[in-house]
């Protein structure tokens, strides 16, 4: 009986839902919001000081930071996930060994990352959309920020697995402060010193390194784990596990950077033939999905929150926790979901306002806030989706996670790009999103009602072992 009651002690098994997702989801989320400020702020900066061109270099330029997301949320996640899963059965080792990998897996796919794009950065700009007028500044901005990759990777997959070990004060702290320095050496750079679309660069770079040094200082700190140095050698069976827990969030990331090529591409056509021509298009297209990102990234923080808890009460048999669990989040979400649809659809005019849109420009200015309003009709029912993508590989099912995220990028969203602009040329992109949102919500409700349908009521098993 007393092994059991230390087992207990783990507040990921014990301390009240309420309150011990409030205190991992909080910081997550102030963490999630602040990381994705660093495009966003960029953004701001650069359309108030270089201009449309300027929003656009950017919009082109992020599919890079879409793919740095997509390998580092995948090793984030998935070790954190299997971190939290072999601590639920008591597998501390084994827990080690997959935490080690992925930091191991994640400096050296940095530094190839990083090799590979500075080769062919002007192919892949102009595959990611970019047009004669927009090039020159895209290459200038992404030739700069993909010095940070590495330190970009690192700190994306870190930070889950420091939440994982129940510091998710230490990962805020780390990521807010990247995301502080970057909003206050934007300006300097790029008004101070007059550095332009080179200065919001240097100032990413500078800022992504702060918070993955301070990330990696963590690692000795590590509550749950004490490391040895060869944990951090990557193994073919942690890496083949991570991957696989993870694959849910590769393949949301990799569908968006899809997404992402072919909206600039498709934009770019439309664009030429209407009124907007092809730059200002991209630019909005861009903020809109920047903006778009923050949201995400507030619900992203609450299921990442969330995720220690399922985990960990997946892994020891208490079902009825997880259960519970997820309706505290999924309520969260819903409130959280239906407050940012009301803001972007009574707002829109001074968020575009502050990317250097203004109604001075009445034509552009419209054609932003119609395209925000549009895109984004259906956003209240994103939360539930996203909260989806993410819970089923805590819970060990990434299969059904990847189903949702591919599904909802590459079978729903993809092909209505292609198809609704030849009958509505720029107005059938705006359609595309909205309708998508709208069949990805049904499955993921159709997946998780099947989900609680198969899992367990009640926590057998653990009554058992108490009996026994």
């Amino acid at each position: 009986m007393s092994e059991e009651l230390v087992r207990e002690e783990n507040p990921l098994g014990s301390k009240p839902l309420g309150k011990l997702l409030f205190s991992l989801a909080v910081p997550a989320i102030i963490a999630n919001v602040f990381n994705a400020l660093y495009n966003i702020v960029d953004q701001i900066f650069i359309g108030q000081g270089v201009g449309t061109l300027g929003n656009a270099a950017v919009s082109v330029s992020f599919p890079l930071t879409t793919l740095c997301m997509a390998i580092g949320l995948m090793a984030g996640l998935g070790s954190a996930s299997g971190f939290n899963l072999e601590l639920g059965r008591k597998n501390e080792e084994k827990a080690r060994k997959i935490a080690g990998t992925a930091a191991g897996m994640l400096l050296i796919s940095g530094v190839i990352i990083c090799f590979i794009v500075r080769l062919y950065l002007v192919p892949l700009l102009k595959l990611f959309g970019a047009t004669d007028n927009i090039l020159p500044l895209a290459k200038q901005y992404a030739g700069i920020t993909s010095l940070g990759i590495p330190f970009l990777l690192f700190s994306t997959g870190v930070n889950p697995l420091v939440r994982a070990d129940r510091s998710p004060g230490y990962s805020m702290i780390a990521i807010v402060t990247g995301a502080v320095l970057n909003t206050i050496l934007d300006p300097i750079a790029i008004f101070v010193l007059d550095m332009g679309i080179a200065g919001a660069a240097w100032a990413t770079v500078i800022s992504q390194i702060v918070s993955a040094v301070m990330l990696l200082c963590y690692f000795p700190r590590f509550k749950s784990v004490h490391f040895l140095l060869n944990d951090f050698i990557p193994r073919f069976k942690e890496v083949a596990e991570i991957c696989k827990l993870g694959f849910n969030s590769f393949i949301f990331q990799f569908s968006n950077l899809i997404v992402q090529i072919a909206l600039n591409n498709i934009l770019r056509i439309y664009g030429e033939r209407s009124v907007y021509g092809a730059d200002t298009p991209i630019a909005v297209a861009g903020i809109i999905m920047k903006i778009n990102v923050l949201f995400i990234a507030l619900i992203i923080g609450l299921i990442n929150g969330a995720q220690p808890i399922c985990s960990y009460n997946y892994g020891a048999e208490k079902y009825k926790r997880v259960r519970d669990t997820v309706k505290l989040f999924m309520t969260a979400a819903v409130i959280m979901s239906a407050i940012v649809w009301t803001v972007f659809q009574v707002f829109p005019g001074p968020i575009i306002s502050l990317f250097g849109f203004t109604a001075e420009n009445a034509q552009y200015f419209d054609f932003a806030i119609r395209f925000m309003r549009t895109y984004l009709f259906f956003v209240f029912l994103n939360g539930i989706t996203t909260c989806s993508t993410t819970f089923f590989p805590s819970i060990g099912k990434a299969a059904k996670g990847a189903i949702l995220s591919f599904s909802k990028q590459i079978v729903f969203l993809l092909p209505l790009l292609v198809i609704l602009p030849r009958f509505f040329g720029l107005n059938g992109v705006m359609y595309a999103q909205p309708v998508t949102d709208l069949l990805s919500f049904f499955l993921a409700i159709i997946f998780l009602m099947d989900e609680f349908r198969k899992m367990p009521k009640e926590n057998i098993s653990f009554e058992i072992k108490m009996e026994s």
